[in-house]
């Protein structure tokens, strides 16, 4: 058996295995998760959390899905913050530092704070990445932001309230629209599958047993 520990879910006291996930702690103690949940895996950026520990004063963020439990851990969910999502047409917008401004002023509001920084679940040096927005370095921006999940728990610490996953996910988007080498061997993939190249290959592959899928998938070539 597990060591118990002590925690606390919404103001309320549970004792749980601290071999847990908060997520997994969660549902222990009673919890069903409807929202606030989704790949349980640490990609999808559903199960946005802040806690923080009996005795310490600073305040926490972590995905509940891979974060384990702590004696005297106090905890509040985030599953969704109010990011500002401007409406944009992304055949009209060019990669100009005006665009930015235009869509997203708040940025220039940013006091270098680094608490951003500091907050993501991820790990991600955000403020660094609105940086290279503010100048309209958008293949940087594009580059520091990929593994950004869209919690929101950055945009939750902000004193200038920046949508900082909605900044970076513009830049990614103008990055991968106008300024990204044109992925030709993609392009000519597309065009097989279209043309129903494929279409033999995969019929066969559904009336495969799991087994050999799994054993098919273990021993694919991985393009380099």
């Amino acid at each position: 058996m597990s060591e118990m520990v002590n925690i606390f879910l919404y103001g309320k006291k549970y004792e749980v295995p601290s071999n847990l996930t908060i997520m997994k702690a969660m549902e222990y103690a009673g919890y069903e998760l409807v929202r606030g949940c989704g790949c349980r895996n640490g990609f999808c950026g559903a199960c946005a959390t802040i806690y923080r520990i009996k005795g310490d004063r600073e305040l926490h963020a972590c995905l509940a899905c891979g974060t384990q439990v702590q004696e005297g851990m106090y905890i509040a969910t985030l599953p969704f913050f109010p990011l500002v999502k401007e409406v944009y047409n992304i055949e009209e917008v060019k990669p100009t530092e005006q665009i930015m401004m235009q869509l997203y002023p708040e940025i220039y509001s940013c006091v270098g704070c680094n608490a951003c920084t500091k907050a993501c679940t991820q790990g991600l040096n955000v403020m660094q990445y609105i940086a290279y927005a503010q100048r309209g370095e958008y293949e940087k921006c594009a580059d520091l932001s990929f593994d950004c999940v869209m919690c929101g728990v950055c945009s939750s610490r902000c004193p200038a309230g920046i949508s900082h996953p909605q900044v970076a996910m513009l830049a990614r988007r103008l990055n991968g629209k106008y300024i990204a080498p044109t992925a030709d061997h993609v392009n000519k993939r597309v065009d097989e599958i279209n043309n129903g190249e494929y279409d033999k290959i995969i019929e066969d592959l559904m009336q495969k047993p799991i087994e050999e899928l799994k054993e098919l998938h273990k021993n694919r070539e991985i393009e380099k």
